[in-house]
């Protein structure tokens, strides 16, 4: 990378990434499998994705015919579970080389409506609140439009008030990625001075019962990440109020036809949904 990456579960200094190249016949697309070489953000992997996209995956689309991008997601769930991030390595390599064939962009096949959309920024755990507002504000006026703040225990509320004070108008968002635990409710609850957008995934990804009381606590949305693995964990999250916003990976749910199942039904609740730097 170019710089080390901080959040509360880890540095990343370096990556491995997976990348897949898909043929069909003589039409190439490229996809990525989102998984991290290690299983500190999810329990795949770049290595645990490569198995079972060569043993299981990958055998079961070669050389088969199929109706359109849409067909690939139930013949990879087919008695197959888990490995969301491997199958979504194929799912959306199916519609990149869709949307080739068609000569269309692949936002449009997906059924998307924008050409231009507002770009947020991440920024990793820093060592100081100083550090952090200075990375802040060189974001900003680079023109990033929105700011993610990476927190942990000891590294939270202070930043999050010296970045707020530096960048009053500025939108602004926490994300903890599993780090506190209900205990922390009312330690959490102090961010609501600071105009969040949102406190995303602050607790276990499992644990949708204490995210809900979590969120009863706070005036800032819970935003859940990490949770959202599925449609059935969205709607779950929704019917028992774990969370306002939803974060759609689309690595992470398996793939494009599963996100978009999750924003139509997001859109039927009226809860906005987060897709990397984009809030609808």
């Amino acid at each position: 990378l170019r710089e080390p990456f901080r959040i509360s579960s880890g540095v990343v200094t370096e990556r491995r990434i997976l990348l897949l190249e898909l043929d069909s016949e003589g039409v190439i697309g490229w996809s990525e499998c989102v998984a991290g070489e290690f299983p500190n953000y999810s329990a795949e992997t770049i290595d645990t994705a490569w198995l079972a996209i060569r043993e299981w995956l990958a055998p079961r689309v070669l050389g088969r015919a199929l109706d359109g991008p849409e067909a690939v997601a139930p013949v990879l769930d087919h008695n197959l579970r888990g490995h969301r991030m491997a199958k979504a390595a194929l799912e959306m390599g199916a519609w990149e080389l869709a949307a080739q064939r068609a000569g269309i962009a692949l936002s449009r096949l997906l059924g998307g409506t924008r050409d231009r959309v507002d770009v947020g920024v991440s920024l990793g755990i820093q060592a100081t609140p100083e550090a952090l507002v200075e990375r802040a504000v060189a974001a900003a006026r680079l023109g990033y439009r929105k700011v993610k703040l990476k927190i942990a225990p000891g590294a939270d509320v202070a930043f999050v008030a010296a970045v707020r004070e530096a960048l009053p108008e500025t939108p602004l968002m926490a994300d903890a990625n599993s780090a506190y635990t209900l205990r922390d409710a009312e330690h959490l609850a102090r961010l609501d001075a600071y105009e969040l957008i949102m406190i995303e995934q602050p607790l276990e990804p499992e644990d949708l019962v204490r995210h809900a009381e979590l969120q009863r606590r706070l005036r800032t949305p819970v935003c859940l990440d990490e949770s959202i693995t599925s449609v059935e964990r969205a709607e779950d999250m929704l019917t028992l109020g774990s969370g306002r916003i939803v974060n759609i990976k689309p690595g992470r749910v398996g793939g494009f036809t599963a996100s978009k199942a999750i924003h139509d039904l997001c859109a039927r609740h009226g809860a906005p949904v987060w897709c990397g730097g984009m809030l609808e």
